[in-house]
C-alpha cells in the first residue's frame, strides 16, 4: 500500500473499528500524522509566534496566549486526527489477534507506548482471524 492509498484508506474508514489493518497502512498514516503536524506546528508559529518565555527568577510566566493558545492550527489538525489514528491503532492490532481495546495501554507512560510498539511492529496473522480476512491477501 502507497503512502496515498494509506491516508485514503484511513480516511475513509474515518471511524471504522472493524477489521484489518496492515503494517503499511498503519506506518503510512503515522507518517502523515507526523509530517501534518510538523506542518501545522510551524504555520502556527509563523502566525502567532513562539511564546516568549520569562526565566527570571521572580516571573516564571509565559507571554502571550501561551503554549496552547497560540497553536490552534496544530491543535485542529490533532483534533481532526484522533478519531482516524484511534480506528487504524485498533484495526492494526486486530491484524495481529489483539483487541481493539490494547490502545488503553497507550495510558500509561513510556511502558504503554513500548508495548504498543511490540504489538504493532509485527507482521499480522496469515490468513483470516476473528477481525477479518487478511488485508494483504
Amino acid at each position: 500500500m502507497t503512502f496515498k492509498e494509506s491516508v485514503s484508506t484511513c480516511f475513509s474508514k474515518y471511524a471504522t473499528f472493524s477489521g484489518r489493518a496492515s503494517r503499511s497502512e498503519f506506518w503510512w498514516f503515522i507518517l502523515f500524522i507526523f509530517i501534518g503536524t510538523f506542518i501545522f506546528n510551524i504555520v502556527d508559529q509563523l502566525v502567532f509566534g513562539s511564546p516568549e518565555i520569562s526565566m527570571a527568577a521572580t516571573d516564571m510566566s509565559v507571554s502571550t496566549m501561551g503554549t496552547i493558545g497560540s497553536q490552534p492550527f496544530s491543535m485542529l489538525f490533532s483534533l481532526a486526527m484522533l478519531f482516524p489514528s484511534l480506528a487504524v491503532g485498533a484495526r492494526r492490532l486486530h491484524d495481529g489477534g489483539r483487541t481493539g481495546w490494547w490502545l488503553l495501554i497507550n495510558l500509561i507512560p513510556l511502558i504503554g507506548f513500548i508495548v504498543m510498539l511490540f504489538f504493532v511492529i509485527p507482521k499480522g496473522q496469515d490468513g483470516e482471524n476473528k477481525y477479518g480476512p487478511d488485508p494483504l491477501a
